[in-house]
C-alpha cells in the first residue's frame, strides 16, 4: 500500500501568487510528498501526493480560482483499476 494515496493536481489563477510561499505552506502544513508548485504571479500548477486532497484544495482555493482539478487514486491504479 502507498504511503500517500491520492495524486492531486490543479491550477491556481490569481494575483500576486508566489510559488515559494505556496510550497512552504504545503510542506509545513499538509502531509504528503512529491510536491511541485510552479508558475508565475498569476498562474501556479500544483502537484502533490496526499491522503487528504480536500485540504490541499481548500488551501489553494483560498489563494485564487482553482481549476483543471485532478485527483487520482494511485492505490487503485497500482491494482490495475481506473484511478
Amino acid at each position: 500500500m502507498l504511503e500517500f494515496r491520492y495524486d492531486t493536481q490543479l491550477l491556481i489563477e490569481g494575483n500576486g501568487l508566489d510559488e515559494d510561499v505556496i510550497s512552504d505552506y504545503i510542506t509545513k502544513n499538509l502531509k504528503g510528498d512529491c510536491l511541485l508548485a510552479v508558475g508565475d504571479d498569476e498562474l501556479i500548477k500544483v502537484h502533490f501526493h496526499t491522503n487528504e486532497p480536500w485540504k490541499l484544495l481548500e488551501y489553494c482555493r483560498s489563494l485564487g480560482e482553482i481549476y483543471d482539478i485532478v485527483v487520482e487514486d494511485m492505490d487503485r491504479q497500482a491494482r490495475g483499476l481506473q484511478g
